[in-house]
């Protein structure tokens, strides 16, 4: 709240799991059964059918698609929080400024008027590099 203040929509979507009625029995490795929902608004005046956590499961899955050091069984697991960290966010910095995305033509920062050029991967090393130096 403190970043938006006021003027933001921002409302919660509680999904509720477990057994299907008349179902048989659960496999071992099924997901439960979404049996229900509940939308509640925090903030804002949105129309509840616009409550949805489609926006960040998908966010979530693409984290985990192109940033496999989330996946436990990887050889690049992340044993330190801090190397974990620098990963999530090395993640973000490509995803809104390196990456052309498909609907927009344009990474999201050009988008957003955060930047008018596309970066490259160099420009990202030249930056971790140029705050490395900075803390010596």
């Amino acid at each position: 709240m403190d970043a938006f203040g006021t003027d933001i929509d921002y409302a919660v979507l509680i999904k509720k799991y477990g057994k299907e009625p008349g179902n048989s029995p659960e496999r071992r490795y099924s997901p439960a059964a979404c049996v229900g929902i509940e939308k509640d608004m925090i903030l804002g005046s949105l129309d509840s059918e616009h409550i949805s956590t489609s926006y960040v499961e998908r966010a979530n899955l693409t984290m985990r698609m192109n940033m496999r050091r989330s996946a436990r069984l990887t050889n690049g697991f992340s044993k330190k929080v801090q190397n974990h960290a620098y990963a999530v966010a090395f993640h973000a910095m490509y995803y809104n400024f390196v990456r052309i995305h498909q609907t927009l033509k344009m990474t999201p920062a050009m988008a957003a008027g955060v930047t008018s050029r596309l970066w490259e991967m160099t420009d990202l090393i030249e930056m971790v590099e140029s705050f490395e130096a900075s803390l010596n």
